[in-house]
């Protein structure tokens, strides 16, 4: 198995800012979306090096109506008890993510259901699947589900991306997100409608992507602190590291 790290998942943001502490990142037309829109140190930091990127940051999202702070930490490290209590104080909310890998051969073979079809979506399906999308990013708020359409409309339009939803019974119930490279393909933001779930849907996902993309690695990012990491544990993923964030809006 190749070796992996946070690197190698796609960030959408580009390189605002790069110091020998860290690197900023930035996406303008989506300023909402945190992801794409934060500090990432490259060290640890001290506490005058994290307030020091604290001001920078604060300042350049000030002036473009942003209002939230995000940084990511070394992965594989944990955060400084020094920095940990900075933090703590100052109402930062602390996670953590868990990056895991999977040789495709090694996924629990899923039967076919005749009750469930997976397939990439193709300009006759897209307006079904963004108001899908709609639906689930609308629960961040209606201002940030309008900036992630237009997201969901260029990946649409871009090579290194595959698009697949899910249909149970003929009616949408999932979908997901895959981000194909030379040697890995990353899924992300695989989702399935509450009403949908504890059908196979989800591994019915997965499965088209074991059986499509044979010779990658495939990879993703899971809250180190909720349910879904488990599932991927039992579905042979292995656990590849970890890395901290801290959120403040």
């Amino acid at each position: 198995m190749i070796k992996v790290t946070f690197e190698d998942i796609y960030n959408a943001g580009s390189v605002a800012e790069r110091s020998d502490t860290y690197i900023h990142y930035h996406l303008p037309e989506m300023p909402l979306y945190y992801d794409s829109n934060f500090i990432a140190f490259k060290k640890m930091p001290t506490v005058n090096e994290f307030q020091k990127a604290e001001r920078d940051l604060k300042i350049y999202h000030t002036a473009r109506g942003q209002h939230h702070l995000k940084f990511t930490f070394p992965e594989n490290e944990p955060i400084s008890k020094e920095v940990n209590a900075y933090l703590n104080r100052h109402g930062y909310e602390i996670g953590f993510l868990e990056l895991y890998a999977l040789q495709p051969k090694d996924f629990p073979s899923v039967s076919p259901s005749s009750a469930i079809n997976v397939q990439p979506v193709t300009a006759d399906y897209l307006e079904e699947f963004l108001h899908l999308q709609r639906t689930i990013d609308e629960q961040f708020g209606k201002e940030f589900a309008t900036q992630k359409q237009l997201q969901h409309k260029r990946n649409f339009s871009d090579p290194g991306f595959v698009q697949l939803v899910a249909y149970s019974d003929g009616e949408i119930a999932g979908s997901v997100d895959l981000i194909v490279n030379e040697q890995t393909v990353e899924i992300d933001g695989l989702h399935v409608l509450e009403k949908m779930r504890h059908k196979g849907i989800g591994s019915q996902l997965q499965q088209w992507v074991m059986e499509m993309f044979t010779d990658k690695l495939v990879i993703l990012v899971a809250d180190g602190e909720d349910t879904p990491k488990d599932m991927y544990q039992r579905q042979n993923y292995k656990y590849m590291g970890y890395q901290f964030e801290a959120v403040k809006a």
